[in-house]
């Protein structure tokens, strides 16, 4: 099982995000801290069994003063069962990273480090409306190394308003002079609603043309291929040994947690006669909504959703494409108790013919290509009707 912890408080909100995370909130902190404390007893019985990786992302965790970074640590261990932990991610903007912070994540716990670089150039930083420059990204990582870090992951972006082939090739370089042990290279999506979409809508701004974007693409997957980083998923790398396991658990559908505002949980799996099916539940995406249904303990305000057959298949696919290793015949079948081309076989075949999906040795994968056209493929795989909605009753006859 899986743990994932949201810290919403950010110094400034990038123009890209439409994740909760508000500014100028600090004096929340300690309300916020003691909300997730209440929330994961009322829901520690969840946990079935023990909680294997943990990820406490945002937001920017780096703001939480150290001693309450470490009392929330504290208390979270002393309400679920995280003493097998064998990975424990936190989330931290380069800019403000302290050694205090560090020494304190790594007395709770944390073995793993996750640092949003995005770009090397102060004007596309600036774009993005991030607060840092490249000069704080060398220094954060040097902050990690010498807390005893020997794991650290860079985010980076391509598709950036303005970007260039040259400016993503040279933020390649610097990350890589890093020498971090993990990548995540992800194209930019202007979502509805951030203020980089408005922009980009009025006309303001201009995204690279996609056949510039696959470009770089090619190029993140070559450069790092050189420098020995294996791609093990479309947007991430690693060096062997260091992929992400927390990341690999939700394509692989390990029931996971969520604490805080906006955070998701996949709980309950349970195997049918017509197959998997579990609860997706999610907090409200409002701070004073999720501080409300903490405190009222109206845990019924959480979206509930149960999720039948048919459409775990679906997202079985769908989460296991991405990665490089795919979905094998053997283990979709010992989920769902049939095979992907029983399951899909109109919609593989027609992928199949288009060279986005190849099949080798009973595992389904994307082609080179498929990776740039996943959302052509699964397409294919959509049913003529939408799903039929679910309640929490529909889980006992699936």
């Amino acid at each position: 099982m899986e743990l994932y912890v949201h810290i919403p408080f950010c110094k400034k909100k990038c123009l890209y995000c439409d994740f909760a995370s508000y500014e100028n909130r600090e004096a929340e902190m300690d309300g916020y801290v003691q909300a997730l404390i209440t929330e994961a007893e009322q829901q520690a019985s969840f946990c079935v069994e023990a909680i294997e990786t943990v990820y406490i992302g945002g937001g920017t965790p780096s703001l939480l003063p150290p001693a309450l970074l470490e009392s929330l640590f504290k208390a979270l261990r002393s309400i679920l069962p995280l003493e097998q932990v064998r990975e424990f991610t936190v989330e931290a903007n380069p800019g403000t990273l302290t050694e205090s912070w560090l020494e304190a994540a790594l007395r709770s716990g944390v073995n793993r480090l996750s640092l949003g670089m995005q770009a090397s150039q102060p004007s596309l930083l600036n774009r993005l409306g991030r607060i840092h420059c490249f000069e704080d990204v060398a220094a954060s990582v040097s902050l990690g190394r010498q807390a005893g870090l020997r794991n650290i992951s860079l985010d980076l972006m391509f598709g950036i308003p303005g970007q260039r082939l040259s400016d993503w090739a040279e933020c390649l370089e610097k990350a890589l002079d890093l020498h971090p042990d993990h990548i995540s290279a992800y194209g930019l999506i202007p979502e509805p609603g951030t203020l980089l979409a408005d922009r980009i809508n009025r006309g303001e701004w201009v995204l690279p043309d996609p056949e510039e974007e696959r470009n770089m693409y090619e190029l993140a997957i070559n450069t790092l291929a050189s420098r020995q980083f294996q791609q093990y998923e479309i947007s991430n790398f690693s060096k062997p040994g260091y992929e992400c396991a927390h990341n690999i658990g939700y394509w692989r559908q390990i029931p996971y947690l969520g604490l805080g505002v906006s955070a998701a949980s996949m709980l309950n799996l349970q195997k049918r006669r017509r197959g998997l099916s579990y609860l997706r539940t999610a907090n409200p995406s409002s701070l004073d909504d999720y501080l409300r249904m903490v405190r009222r303990r109206r845990w019924s305000q959480r979206d509930r959703q149960v999720i039948l057959p048919e459409e775990a298949r679906f997202e079985t696919m769908m989460l296991g494409l991405r990665m490089n290793s795919g979905v094998s015949d053997a283990e979709f079948k010992l989920l769902h108790g049939l095979t992907p081309e029983e399951a899909f076989g109109s919609g593989l075949k027609v992928s199949l013919q288009k060279n986005l999906l190849e099949k080798k040795d009973s595992t389904w994968r994307l082609t080179r290509r498929g990776m740039d056209f996943q959302n052509q493929v699964l397409v294919e795989l959509l049913p003529d009707e939408p799903w039929a909605g679910s309640s929490d009753a529909a889980i006992k006859d699936s």
